[in-house]
């Protein structure tokens, strides 16, 4: 690895690549790129395997844990993990969200005070767990924290129902972090991506008409490649981006200046 890199020497750490069209994959492969050791996360059982085959790809020796961002118990044990290798972290990925798939069709007036809970939880508040827990290998360094959000946050978007609203309270927690780590050095940042055909948003009801819809009324009449969301991902942890911080960008070919 070259030393001019822009990640050369760098140690980020990757919450959410469920398969090769994840747009945390896309985030993490820039990284590698660009020179940094890169450390995963998996979700349960179900995805480990492509989780694994995957990330072998960057090196048999990559480090993956698996790690329940609901859980601060498994937050803590895959940070212990970490710390085993390093104790310097420079960059985070949080590219996390969920919330029942009842909860994503109908009418939002109908969600349920569970679904309401899991959605905020796993969502929005585990970007405040891993923040809170990345904290001690950043402290001296610094570092770079980059959520991924989406336009449902600030807009409504049929069928996204209760995920808008824990997508609006994950850039709020972006905002009250970025005020809170700026003076460690630390800054965290969101990305609103256009829409992209990815596993989670499948489950979203007439997500095949919406990637349409972007197409004939964004600016720049197509949507959004995850490699373009890879590039921004990389820009934000880079010294290009050394002074934003607490913003969301939208990497969504326009589509959200439009009122029509």
């Amino acid at each position: 690895m070259s030393s001019h890199l822009p990640l050369h020497g760098k140690t980020g750490v990757i919450f959410g690549v469920a398969n090769k069209r994840s747009i945390a994959w896309a985030i993490a492969q820039a990284w590698h790129q660009a020179g940094a050791k890169l450390i995963f996360n998996y979700q349960g059982e179900r995805v480990k395997d492509n989780v694994e085959e995957l990330v072998a790809t960057f090196g048999a020796d990559t480090p993956i844990f698996p790690c329940d961002v609901s859980s601060d118990t498994e937050i803590e044990r895959f940070f212990g993990e970490v710390r085993q290798i390093t104790d310097r972290v420079d960059l985070l990925l949080h590219s996390v969200a969920f919330a029942p798939r009842e909860a994503l069709t109908g009418e939002f007036i109908n969600t349920s005070r569970q679904a309401y809970a899991v959605a905020h939880d796993v969502s929005a508040y585990s970007l405040v767990g891993l923040t809170r827990a990345v904290l001690p290998f950043m402290e001296k360094n610094g570092g770079s924290i980059v959520a991924m959000s989406y336009l449902g946050a600030a807009r409504v978007v049929p069928h996204y129902n209760v995920m808008g609203v824990a997508k609006a309270s994950l850039e709020a927690s972006v905002r009250y972090l970025a005020y809170d780590l700026g003076t460690k050095k630390i800054r965290v940042n969101a990305i609103s991506a256009g829409p992209v055909n990815t596993l989670a948003a499948r489950g979203i009801g007439g997500f095949t008409e919406m990637l349409k819809y972007y197409e004939t009324h964004a600016p720049l009449r197509r949507n959004v490649e995850l490699e373009e969301l890879g590039a921004t991902g990389l820009f934000l942890v880079s010294d290009g981006a050394a002074a934003i911080t607490g913003q969301t960008i939208y990497v969504d070919s326009g589509f959200s200046v439009m009122a029509m």
